[in-house]
């Protein structure tokens, strides 16, 4: 039995996403582009992506990162303590999208200091990283041309997803907590994943009981949950089965 079904019964949800009918009066689509030209769309968005989230890190400043990683317990006064660079994403992505008490979000101050031309690849993925989606997610099955059909299990509805490991190494079934940008009519992962392990649900309820009464669709909405899930991913080695393959220096390292 799912993971989900076991733990998070109430926040399932059984809505499709509404498609708006095709009438004689809608505009014409544009043809269908085929697989190379997806794939080929999707690796220079990704490209721009990696690009994209360095630079917002490297305006953050290492401190920001050290201290979202003793929160997660992966670092001690200033050293960190990781296994692998894979566990140091998990610091980074809550710098990146999750705003300080009292400052305004570091994307949006990125965005202004960026000054990126409108309509340009860049500009389009700030954009879309700025209206990023936290969730439970679900494979459902693979798309017919390329990538994942992913079940949102907190909000309901699907998402087409492009990501070549995980299409080449996620079955039908998997559950996994993750940030989805869509910058196109597909979306894409912001760079991490955390598998629903046996256990890890109980982890993020236990550490703040409060989330157990908020909402499915608010609970995706809620900074401490995304916190609680990569605090539980520590905890019980729920990244232990993930690999990514990612170049980027190791700054932080400087720490020790």
């Amino acid at each position: 039995m799912p993971l989900s079904r076991r733990v998070l019964p109430r926040l399932l949800s059984p809505r499709l996403p509404r498609r708006e009918p095709v009438t004689p009066a809608s505009p014409p689509r544009p043809p269908p582009r085929t697989r190379r030209e997806i794939l080929a769309r999707y690796r220079h968005l990704r490209q721009s992506s990696n690009e994209q989230h360095q630079a917002v890190l490297d305006g953050i400043g290492l401190n920001i990162v050290l201290n979202w990683a003793k929160r997660l317990g992966l670092a001690q006064g200033r050293t960190l303590l990781l296994e692998s660079e894979l566990e140091l994403l998990r610091a980074e992505d809550l710098a990146i999208y999750l705003s300080r008490p009292g400052r305004s979000p570091p994307l949006d101050r990125h965005a202004r200091a960026a000054r990126l031309a409108p309509g340009s690849d860049q500009a389009i993925l700030l954009e879309a990283m700025r209206r990023a989606r936290f969730s439970l997610w679900r494979v459902e099955r693979r798309h017919e041309t390329t990538g994942l059909i992913l079940r949102d299990l907190l909000r309901g509805g699907e998402a087409w997803l492009l990501d070549e490991t995980l299409a080449k190494t996620a079955p039908p079934g998997l559950e996994f907590a993750a940030r989805l940008l869509q910058p196109d009519a597909f979306a894409m992962t912001a760079r991490i994943i955390v598998p629903l392990i046996p256990g890890l649900m109980e982890q993020v309820f236990a550490r703040t009981p409060v989330l157990q009464r908020v909402p499915a669709e608010a609970l995706a909405r809620e900074p401490q949950f995304a916190i609680g899930i990569y605090q539980a991913a520590v905890a019980t080695g729920a990244m232990d089965a993930v690999r990514l393959k990612r170049k980027r220096r190791w700054g932080l390292l400087s720490y020790r």
